[in-house]
Parts: C-alpha cells; structure tokens; sequence
C-alpha cells in the first residue's frame, strides 16, 4: 500500500526544512570585532581576549558568567 501523497511531501518539506537549518551551523572563523571597538579596547571576541605578552594593550578584566563554576 503507498503513503498517501500529502504524508510523503509533508517529510520531503521536513527533510529540506532540517537540511537548509543544519547547513546554516557550518559556519568557519571567529567573528571579528568592528574597528572602532578594537581602537577603544572594548572588543570581546576570541581573538581580542588575550592581549599577549609583547602588547600593549591592557589586560581584559574577567566578566562573571552564570557557568563560571563548571569552566574553570
């Protein structure tokens, strides 16, 4: 006995729907701070967190998170 029509498109959009939604997590790369946030020292990104030995820029002061206590 074949599905009825409306059952096998109704998983057809779902699949797709499921497809195009996981296809949207792959993206690469840290994001990058905008310039002016840089220049004033109030970017947050992976790559702006540590300001390294040689730098000269101030050390970024820790802001608490709710799962502080399960990270570190």
């Amino acid at each position: 006995m074949a599905l009825p029509r409306i059952i096998v498109r109704a998983g057809m959009l779902a699949a797709l729907l499921l497809a195009g939604t996981v296809a949207g997590c792959g993206v690469r790369g840290a994001l990058e701070a905008p310039t002016d946030a840089k220049v004033a020292g109030e970017a947050t990104s992976a790559d702006q967190a540590d300001s390294g030995a040689n730098s000269a820029a101030k050390p970024k002061p820790h802001k608490p998170f709710i799962f502080d206590g399960l990270l570190r």
